[in-house]
């Protein structure tokens, strides 16, 4: 038995494709925008967004049979339907799309299963290529995250290279690995495992099993075996999103031999049709437990049906983005930068650190698509606000520490912001942009703490707050047309950092 024992990485950001159910949402926005201006849904006008319904779901590589069990049951609701007053006909037809792709997908995201006693045992399986080795890896530490101990078990005897590869996962993730080499069969090897953590107490045991090339009859016997020896509480089949329906007759095909509890859908960042993740649990009648988001460690997270429906009907996950804030940020130092706002003390370097919590939080562009009406911004505009924000942190990182922490120095010394703009390799006007942008910023966030004061117990009287804000933005107007007069570059850029 060996273990691996360091720290996991640090860097918890997921790379989530920008791109992911693009095409889908795009293609179902397509259909619900030839209602507009319908006062009813008719057999004839709902005719044309159906047929673009069907083409979107068909592209989205979803079986025939099933999308027309999908258009139908739309159909059977749409027609003749009265339109509820203040919701318009393609609102309403957002409605029962949404209905059914919940239908397809499940309503609720569903938990694993646990131990009444001893540990819960978690069984993977799945074919070479498709991430199961990574994928142990990842649930090792999402439920090290839940505050439980994990034990991983490396029976994959035909590939001496998988059994390395777990250690080094666990040594990533600082779970201890059980292994015995290639020379036992992998149900023995899975017995020892499990009995070492009851010995130890160890809260989940993750087997990861052998990987064929392609299903055949030796692979099915050996996990049946290892199944039967194991008794796990959990078998999850490790699929890959990118080969659509095909992921979801896997499923299926393992269900009826082995008899699976739920799937993990890996490299769903990279799926940008989503056909596996609509199709597994309508056609294998299994639930998807988790979803690959990502090469991180950190890059697996809980499937939610609800949240992913509304990520492609274009109405984002407002959810899995404070989940992911609620993770990222730490609260100490969040409520710090919140007393330096009121007290009108904010500099660049608290800027910096508010823009490492986010950056914590993930992928800009995969934030971005979780926020209600961003799904209509287009990947080269998320792509120019990740590269402003870098323009950004570049200037900053360019400044002394008396310039970080003293913001109006750079108001008043053309000669400092001359230096920054050399030193970061960006010009005397985008740092003047930057530091006229700045402190409308900053008095921009004090006045909107003042207004959460407003009647609050123990805060100042709303005429107070009201006349406070007046009187700051009133010296930020005459602040901002003095700098106007001495020189035109604040005017070079639009946007933040630009």
């Amino acid at each position: 038995m060996r273990s691996g024992s360091v720290r996991a990485s640090k860097d918890q950001g997921l790379q989530v494709s920008a791109e992911m159910f693009d095409d889908l949402t795009t293609k179902f926005e397509k259909a619900w925008g030839q209602l507009k201006g319908a006062t009813q849904l008719t057999e004839a006008n709902i005719k044309e967004p159906l047929k673009d319904i069907r083409r979107a779901l068909l592209e989205a590589d979803v079986s025939l049979p099933i999308v027309r069990g999908f258009i139908k049951r739309i159909e059977s609701r749409a027609i003749g339907t009265n339109v509820i007053k203040g919701v318009k006909p393609d609102q309403q037809l957002v409605k029962f799309v949404n209905d059914e792709l919940l239908e397809l997908m499940g309503a609720q995201m569903v938990p694993l299963e646990q131990a009444a006693q001893g540990p819960t045992v978690i069984l993977m399986a799945g074919l070479q290529g498709v991430g199961k080795t990574t994928a142990c890896g990842k649930l090792a530490l999402f439920l090290k995250k839940q505050g439980k101990s994990v034990m991983m078990v490396a029976t994959d005897i035909y590939r001496p290279a998988a059994i390395e590869q777990l250690k080094q996962l666990g040594q990533r993730v600082d779970v201890e690995v059980f292994e015995m080499g290639t020379d036992m069969k992998p149900a023995d090897i899975a017995k020892r495992g499990i009995a070492k953590a009851k010995k130890d107490k160890v809260d989940y045991v993750i087997v990861d099993t052998s990987g064929r090339l392609q299903v055949d009859a030796k692979l099915m016997n050996e996990l049946k075996e290892t199944k039967r020896v194991c008794k796990p509480n959990e078998t999850l089949l490790v699929v890959d999103a990118m080969t659509g329906q095909e992921a979801a007759n896997l499923v299926k095909s393992f269900n009826d031999d082995i008899g699976i509890t739920g799937a993990i859908l890996t490299k769903l960042d990279g799926d940008t049709r989503g056909g596996a993740a609509l199709t597994i649990r309508e056609v294998s009648g299994r639930p998807i437990k988790f979803v690959g988001v990502g090469e991180k460690m950190e890059a697996l997270e809980p499937f939610y049906p609800d949240r992913m429906a509304n990520r492609i009907l274009g109405m984002g996950d407002v959810l899995s983005l404070v989940e992911k804030a609620q993770g990222a940020i730490n609260e100490e130092e969040a409520m710090e930068l919140m007393k330096k706002i009121d007290a009108a003390t904010f500099n660049y370097e608290d800027f910096l650190k508010q823009t490492k919590m986010i950056s914590n939080m993930g992928n800009f562009a995969a934030m971005a698509k979780m926020m209600p009406g961003m799904g209509k911004v287009s990947a080269t505009q998320l792509m120019e606000a990740e590269r402003r924000a870098g323009q950004t942190e570049s200037m900053i990182m360019s400044m002394t520490n008396v310039e970080r922490r003293t913001p109006d120095l750079l108001a008043k010394t053309p000669s400092r912001r001359k230096r920054i703009a050399k030193g970061s390799g960006h010009t005397e006007a985008e740092v003047s942009t930057l530091v006229a942008q700045f402190s409308t910023m900053r008095s921009q966030m004090q006045n909107m703490s003042k207004l959460m004061q407003l009647g609050q117990d123990g805060g100042m009287g709303d005429e107070e707050a009201m006349k406070a804000m007046l009187e700051q933005k009133a010296k930020v107007k005459k602040g901002n047309a003095k700098r106007k007069k001495g020189a035109k570059v604040m005017s070079a850029a639009k946007g933040f950092g630009a």
